[in-house]
Order: C-alpha cells, then structure tokens, then sequence
C-alpha cells in the first residue's frame, strides 16, 4: 500500500465519520422537536419516529422541509424560556433588588456602622440598578 492510497483512505474515513456524526446530530434535534412538539399527536410521533429508524435519511429531509419552520419557532421558544428561568434564577441570587439593597443600608446606617453620606449614595446607586 502506497502513501497515497493510506492517505486517501484516512481522508474517506474522516469524511464517513463526519456525515455518520451530522447525520445522528439531525436525527437527535428531530426526535427532541418531536418530542417537543405539543400539537402533533402521539400517532404522527409514532409514525415520524417509525420513518426516522428504517430510512433515516430520506425522513430527516422531508421532515426538515414540511416542519422546518415549526421546529424553528419552538426552539426559539424553548431558547427564551430556558433565559427567562436563568435570569430569574440569578436575580433570586443576587437579592431581591434595590428595596433589600436599601432595607440592608438603612439598618447599617441605623446601627451607626456608616454616615448618612454613604447610605445617600448606597440608595443612588441602588435605584440606579
């Protein structure tokens, strides 16, 4: 075997693996849209799920062209929601907001533990959040 012939045979495996990997990733996103979608009856999943195991590929490109822009405005849904619950997630972290932020320096100025200058300025940069 020449160096050629080794060379080009490890070019067609990189090129098989690579369309065996984006092919699974298609049919993966498909399932997970299927799964998702709350519309489609449980038959149709069936059937699409049925298709997807016997030719895979010929059923990933007609389900890509007639429910492609469904599977687009779900996981942009999906995108927002999964954000929302991460900011929410973040701002219970971070407290409560610029009331607790005031609340913490009221009693700090309170106790005598800063001037009424810094709770001024604690209380402007709170409402400014």
């Amino acid at each position: 075997m020449s160096f050629w012939e080794s060379l080009w045979n490890i070019i067609t495996v990189f090129f098989v693996a690579f369309f065996f990997i984006a092919a699974l990733f298609a049919l993966i996103v498909i399932v997970m849209d299927l799964v998702r979608d709350k519309q489609l009856n449980g038959w149709w999943k069936a059937l699409w799920l049925v298709f997807l195991i016997f030719v895979p590929f010929i059923t990933a490109l007609v389900y890509l062209i007639a429910r492609g822009e469904g599977m687009a405005t779900r996981t942009e849904r999906e995108a927002r929601s999964n954000e929302q619950a991460a900011t929410e997630y973040i701002r219970t972290l971070a407290g409560a907001g610029p009331a607790d932020e005031i609340s913490k320096a009221k009693a700090l100025l309170d106790s005598g533990t800063i001037t009424a200058d810094e709770f001024t300025a604690i209380k402007e940069n709170a409402l400014r959040m």
